[in-house]
């Protein structure tokens, strides 16, 4: 699996998705182009763009404290404070925010620690 967002200074996004993925780029196949495996098999790439709209997304990572993750990315990205969601019936929380281009990221926490150790494993 594959989302790609566009952005419009591949350089400035390159530090930022840095420290929001914690981790530099796996893959740079050319100029303007920059790729994370963010799980086995699951890649966001980010392409250079002139758009000049790109409200992309939203992508969601799961975490295990989705609060500390909110306070992480306020302190470390200048994010502004966000909401945290849930829902009767719906076994996450979760939470949306843009990048500086308007693409939308945000993380989700499994509820039930059993079923999220359980899905941990399953990647491993």
């Amino acid at each position: 699996m594959t989302i790609r967002f566009a952005v419009p200074h591949i350089e400035e996004a390159r530090v930022w998705y840095t420290i929001f993925l914690q981790k530099d780029p796996d893959f740079i196949p050319h100029a303007g182009f920059l790729e994370w495996e963010v799980v086995s098999g699951c890649w966001l790439q980010l392409a250079e763009s002139a758009e000049t709209e790109y409200r992309n997304g939203p992508l969601r990572l799961g975490v295990r404290d989705l609060e500390a993750e909110r306070a992480r990315v306020m302190e470390q990205l200048d994010i502004q404070d966000f909401d945290i969601y849930t829902r009767s019936g719906v076994p996450v929380k979760w939470a949306t925010f843009p990048d500086p281009w308007g693409n939308q990221l945000g993380y989700f926490e499994y509820l039930d620690k059993e079923k999220e150790q359980n899905r941990i494993n399953q990647l491993k």
